[in-house]
């Protein structure tokens, strides 16, 4: 019987020992990185808060826990705001929240980050991002999406599509009986990444925006809180145009759905990109950061560009859905919003106000 334990123990060691040799060490990273591949193995999981839809992010889970078998990914998607009250709520109480935080809400992000919920990690994947989308170790950008004008091929005419703010401006004011009602956006009051696009647009173009914002407000401007809700009343044609919309998820919509049609905007088109936080209070750390490398990995950028659509941010990731397609179709005209300090200007709470009156009084004129 103590020679068949001791037979045991020592094939126990041996498959134990073929797993860690067998680890899938990415190209390029230290041998030590096993290390992290092996704690992340202990703690079993990766809790993950996002505000990208699970169908989207489907196939990264399956890859993800197929590259790392015994790491399952607890996924747990909302939209913007209620993650960030969620987790400011959990971590208020001293329980069990998110490891990980991935949110297109840039600035509610980097709030996170500014006060202090942010572990810092220098992830091997960072030399792969570009300058602007990646903050002190502490946020990562792992999206390039462009936010689009989106509208009803069926019912529009081909001059009444915009190519540009200005002339979705013009083309809504051009017809005020039949936009009546029929033109849609965020309420950013409700919604964390509609504030967020809008003041990026004000940061942009500066008070042109107001001027867009009147002319949509005179149609009798429909907000919602959701992408998904924009499009679904766009696709019906309850909407005829929806603005600021996500440019990924209308890319999405419009290959299964004729009637959907977008445009990114000539003049300028702003791309965001989805943050990567992990909470400095994660109960499974190790895994946290493998989840965030393997976002950040050609591997996963590439999957996330081909079956998320998503669209890569990394260059070495090509096609539509990447970088670097969109920069050969638009070039300059594409702004990235900076990953900083710079987003949490209107989150003070006297110029988030400021902004929302301005907001309410242009889209009561």
């Amino acid at each position: 019987m103590k020679r068949f334990k001791q037979l045991a123990l020592a094939a126990a060691l041996a498959c134990t020992a073929a797993t860690a040799l067998a680890d899938p060490l990415p190209p390029g990273y230290p041998a030590s990185y096993s290390n992290q591949i092996a704690a992340a193995r202990k703690e079993g999981k990766v809790v993950v808060y996002s505000t990208t839809d699970t169908a989207a992010v489907r196939p990264l889970i399956k890859d993800f826990e197929a590259l790392y078998p015994g790491v399952r990914v607890e996924y747990n998607d909302m939209n913007s705001t209620e993650l960030y009250n969620r987790f400011i709520s959990e971590a208020a109480a001293g329980g069990g929240s998110a490891d990980v935080l991935w949110s297109s809400a840039m600035d509610l992000q980097v709030k996170l980050v500014n006060d202090g919920f942010a572990a810092s990690y220098a992830s091997p994947e960072v030399a792969n991002l570009p300058g602007w989308a990646h903050y002190q170790g502490l946020a990562y950008g792992t999206t390039f999406e462009p936010i689009a004008i989106v509208y009803n091929k069926r019912l529009l005419t081909a001059a009444e599509i915009p190519q540009t703010h200005a002339d979705l401006a013009r083309i809504v004011r051009a017809n005020p009986k039949k936009f009546a009602g029929k033109v849609t956006t965020y309420d950013i009051e409700k919604s964390g990444v509609g504030f967020n696009y809008l003041t990026q647009d004000y940061r942009v173009a500066g008070n042109a925006t107001w001027d867009l914002i009147r002319a949509l407000g005179a149609t009798g401007l429909k907000v919602q809180s959701s992408t998904g809700a924009m499009l679904e009343r766009i696709s019906s044609g309850e909407n005829l145009i929806g603005y600021n919309i996500i440019g990924s998820y209308a890319f999405t919509k419009a290959k299964k759905d004729p009637s959907i049609g977008y445009v990114y905007p000539k003049d300028y088109t702003l791309v965001v990109s989805r943050l990567s936080v992990i909470s400095k209070s994660a109960r499974s750390p190790n895994a946290a950061r493998l989840w965030t490398d393997y976002l950040l990995s050609k591997r996963g950028q590439t999957l996330l560009a081909n079956q998320a659509d998503l669209f890569a941010i990394r260059a070495d990731v090509t096609g539509e859905t990447s970088m670097a397609g969109l920069t050969r179709q638009l070039g300059n005209s594409l702004k990235p919003i900076q990953v900083g300090t710079g987003l949490l200007v209107y989150l003070d709470q006297a110029k988030r106000l400021e902004f929302l009156k301005t907001w309410k009084q242009a889209l009561a004129k």
